[in-house]
């Protein structure tokens, strides 16, 4: 179906619209209604003295039944309103089986408190990962992502909508789906879950507490399918936020016997919010301009035979500041290039320009990049994290403490130095096999290991 949207701006775009499809089931259809229950819930909601958070969890039940305990997760949000302009929204499918991450072709979501327009950008965005496919099918019947709107309406007012269902998908692919969305401050993610399902009520209070444990901990290796309907989309949240120094805090956790029902078969309720806890972040437009200036390095390379100087006077915030950094290109998704630097040295625009002219062109395993190669190359970019050195006793405390798909790291001893950034895990999944081929690219034999090692270890944001 198609409706006439007023945007934020007052102007009014005919847009393809996909209705709702639980309103007058999961929560009233009648907009008053739903309106003075959802702000019943806000009101209600258990207190929580918090920072407004980057992300939150929360449960997508009929609002009879989660309604109390979702309020718990939203009703900080209210000190948002005005600021977020984005809401990435990942729940699961119930309906229809699929491998990945379904987008829809929809450019808004109705509710009976109005439309929200879908982030087309952020939408194209997701699509350039090869585990996110179109399906709109998924999202005919279901409620996980809908019932979450009206809440979103309430608390934050105007938005921009990227909605995300996950199939059977790995953490750190939907990990690495959410970093890529990431931005700044104007972006919120909402992970829809409820907890455990049918046990009796004194077994639900039990599990979801060790699920609670488990996301407060950031362990997703803990939680399976009986632990929450939604865990693919919170394990990949989790599986970012222990590489990313993230806190998460549950603000309400009670289940379908406490709300509204019997307690001989309950369905758990969590709310949780995730807090970035200091870690600065690029905003979605600062990391196009990181990605423009890498670009326009190679073509000034191939116009001109060399790097032109930047003016970091002419860019602003993050991007001024001193960070360290890796550009790498890809053709054909085969390495074409990957210089950086470890040590934060220079501005931030400044070390992206010239290391994406050195990725291009100075990389002594390549030969440099062809004008025609230049139009089909695809441009990554790695922002590190200062190093931390690890206090290693043996080879095999130094791979208990690795993190895989998280860390980034280096070896050193003497004059010999190398290091993967944290993407290698992805050919490389094996924390043995990670070490044993770096020692080799730092110059050292697989097996070799020497007291005299030095070991640091970083993480990066990373987007192309």
């Amino acid at each position: 179906m198609t409706m006439r949207i007023v945007s934020a701006g007052g102007n009014v775009e005919l847009l393809r619209v996909k209705p709702p499809a639980v309103a007058g089931m999961f929560y009233p259809a009648d907009p008053e209604t739903l309106r003075e229950q959802v702000s019943a819930f806000l009101d209600a909601a258990q207190s929580v003295k918090s920072a407004p958070p980057k992300a939150v969890i929360a449960p997508h039940a009929g609002y009879r039944y989660s309604g109390p305990v979702a309020g718990s997760a939203y009703a900080p949000l209210r000190a948002l309103a005005g600021s977020v302009k984005r809401v990435v929204l990942l729940g699961p499918a119930h309906r229809v089986a699929f491998n990945g991450v379904a987008v829809s072709a929809a450019e808004a979501f109705s509710t009976p408190l109005g439309a929200v327009a879908v982030d087309a950008d952020a939408i194209r965005l997701a699509r350039s990962f090869p585990f996110v496919v179109e399906h709109d099918a998924a999202f005919a019947e279901e409620h996980s992502l809908e019932v979450h709107l009206p809440f979103l309406i309430e608390t934050l007012r105007t938005f921009r909508l990227v909605p995300l269902l996950v199939g059977d998908a790995r953490p750190e692919d939907v990990g690495r789906l959410i970093d890529a969305l990431w931005g700044g401050p104007e972006t919120l993610f909402v992970i829809s879950s409820d907890l455990s399902h049918y046990h009796d009520y004194d077994t639900a209070r039990e599990r979801d507490a060790a699920t609670s444990r488990a996301i407060e901990s950031l362990d997703c290796s803990a939680i399976g399918y009986g632990d929450a309907c939604g865990r693919n989309a919170v394990n990949g949240l989790l599986y970012l936020a222990r590489g990313r120094g993230l806190t998460a805090q549950t603000v309400d956790l009670r289940n379908s016997g406490d709300t509204a029902g019997g307690r001989d078969r309950v369905v758990g309720y969590g709310a949780y919010l995730v807090h970035e806890a200091g870690a600065k972040r690029l905003s979605f437009a600062d990391r196009r301009v990181l990605l423009g200036l890498a670009a326009n390095s190679i073509s000034h390379g191939l116009e001109h035979g060399g790097p032109k100087p930047v003016e970091p006077n002419e860019f602003s915030g993050p991007l001024t500041e001193n960070r360290a950094s890796f550009v790498t290109l890809k053709l054909n998704r085969e390495l074409r290039g990957c210089i950086g630097t470890l040590v934060a040295s220079r501005t931030l625009v400044e070390d992206v320009y010239f290391n994406a002219y050195a990725a291009a062109f100075r990389d002594k395993r390549f030969n440099p990049v062809t004008a025609d190669e230049a139009t089909r190359i695809t441009i990554s970019i790695s922002i590190l994290s200062p190093a931390e050195e690890l206090s290693i006793t043996s080879e095999a405390d130094l791979l208990s403490k690795l993190r895989p798909g998280v860390d980034g790291l280096v070896i050193e001893e003497g004059s010999r130095r190398g290091t993967f950034l944290p993407a290698v895990w992805e050919s490389l999944p094996e924390p043995l096999d990670f070490v044993s081929q770096l020692k080799q690219k730092a110059g050292f034999r697989p097996d070799y290991w020497s007291d005299q090692m030095r070991f640091k270890r970083y993480s990066v944001e990373s987007f192309s």
